[in-house]
């Protein structure tokens, strides 16, 4: 059957994004604003939820990071994410549809579709590649009508222990507890373990790929885009460190570095430079997807 993708190019396009904690720099929230602003065309609202704005750049809007009432550690967890599900009031003002993205996926095509596809939805996700076929979504890319959900945080707040023993994470509870959830198609989001690391031996060898027609890919976990790009996966246990191991995945460089130089040299934006990128790609490293 044929996908319903309707036209919006003049409505302003809503990005947000959340950082707390040390984790992740400025640099990452920073990243993401360029690739954004380069793989978006028409106007763009840019807003992060911080407690800390050092670093920023001026483009992005800032607001204090809502805290979530449930104990430590789960507090600083994803489960934090949830107070997106606030009440346009009591969340700055915020309304409309939002497309979230977590700080460290990489963007490499254009993200317009996301806000034209399903577009009367008020809630469409990225596929769990982990676990494919459970209908369970990625929260690292997902589309969500502000003040649609709140039931979503109130119910969690009532029984947070009871619902974490449950669901073991935030995107599983939020997936099987949500009234109606569509996914992006499976083109569009990419899982970087899953869809670009090579399988075991492969991967020893052969660097990670980027899928065809992929426009965003998440790193939930181990390895970062940053320790990707470099070929290091992190990980603690000897035993694990065996099939643990990537080949650099110079592409990452790439897609942030064009994303940059589009802003500094102030071309504005342009959904089809994503295209550039790849060539680029292909052209330093003589890279032929597979």
């Amino acid at each position: 059957m044929q996908q319903q993708i309707s036209s919006h190019d003049n409505v302003v396009k809503q990005i947000i994004c959340m950082k707390w904690g040390d984790l992740y720099g400025a640099e990452y929230a920073n990243r993401l604003y360029a690739a954004v602003r380069l793989n978006t065309t028409g106007p763009l609202r840019f807003v992060c939820l911080t407690d800390d704005v050092t670093g920023l750049r001026s483009e992005i809007e800032t607001y204090p990071c809502p805290v979530i009432d449930i104990p430590e550690p789960w507090c600083n967890a994803g489960w934090r994410k949830l107070t997106l599900y606030l009440d346009s009031g009591s969340l700055y003002e915020l309304t409309g549809d939002w497309l979230f993205l977590d700080l460290d996926v990489v963007v490499t095509g254009s993200l317009d579709p996301f806000f034209s596809y399903e577009s009367e939805h008020p809630f469409v996700v990225m596929k769990n590649w982990t676990q494919p076929d459970k209908k369970i979504g990625n929260t690292s890319v997902f589309r969500f009508r502000m003040g649609e959900h709140q039931y979503l945080l109130e119910r969690l707040l009532q029984d947070f222990e009871e619902f974490r023993d449950r669901y073991k994470n935030s995107q599983t509870y939020v997936s099987r507890e949500i009234n109606s959830l569509k996914f992006w198609p499976d083109s569009w989001c990419a899982l970087f373990k899953v869809q670009c690391v090579p399988r075991w031996p492969r991967r020893i060898w052969a660097a990670p790929k980027l899928p065809p027609e992929t426009k965003v890919v998440a790193f939930p976990g181990f390895p970062n885009p940053s320790d990707a790009m470099l070929g290091n996966w992190p990980e603690k246990k000897w035993h694990k460190k065996i099939y643990k191991r990537i080949q650099p995945a110079q592409w990452i460089d790439v897609y942030w570095a064009k994303a940059e130089e589009n802003l500094e040299s102030g071309t504005g934006n342009g959904a089809a430079d994503s295209a550039m990128a790849r060539r680029l790609f292909q052209e330093r490293k003589g890279y032929v997807p597979e």
